[in-house]
């Protein structure tokens, strides 16, 4: 459960709101225990990636019928990631490549999964489940190479 007493958003709580930047540390309280020490970094999106995400919460409170609160919008205009990695090991550019470079693998694998339409395995006794894994997974790999060279192809319309 996170615990905040004031908006992570204001001046007085960011290092250098004004550069659309926060790297601070954070606490998350638990039920048992100690509250759990992390990092906060945040990163304010360009204008326009800003404005589209805005967009898609209103759509959401709209869908959902509920309104849409300011934290939601002042939100949407900052990449909010809750990390454990040190300051003193890793500098706010470090965190904020890493945190791209993980979602790049993740829409790789979002776009691998559909492309050989691997759901989950068929049941759920291992005997069955392991080698339908594998055998999806060394699919991927085969088909890998041939996704970046389809890929640098020109598009159907711009070939015209």
């Amino acid at each position: 459960m996170l615990t905040a007493h004031r908006s992570i958003f204001s001046p007085s709580s960011a290092r250098h709101p004004a550069r659309g930047l926060i790297d601070r540390p954070i606490w998350i309280g638990r039920k048992s225990g100690s509250a759990l020490g992390l990092r906060l970094v945040a990163i304010k999106k360009p204008a326009q990636a800003a404005e589209a995400a805005k967009r898609k919460a209103r759509q959401a409170a709209r869908i959902g019928r509920h309104q849409i609160s300011k934290g939601t919008l002042a939100a949407a205009e900052w990449v909010i990631l809750v990390t454990s990695l040190k300051p003193d090991s890793f500098l706010t550019a470090d965190v904020l490549a890493l945190y791209r470079l993980r979602w790049r693998i993740e829409l790789g694998f979002k776009r691998l999964k559909s492309l050989i339409g691997l759901k989950g395995p068929p049941g759920t006794d291992e005997r069955s489940a392991r080698p339908y894994v594998l055998a999806h997974l060394l699919m991927i790999l085969l088909l890998e190479p041939l996704i970046d060279e389809f890929e640098d192809s020109p598009r159907l319309p711009a070939a015209a």
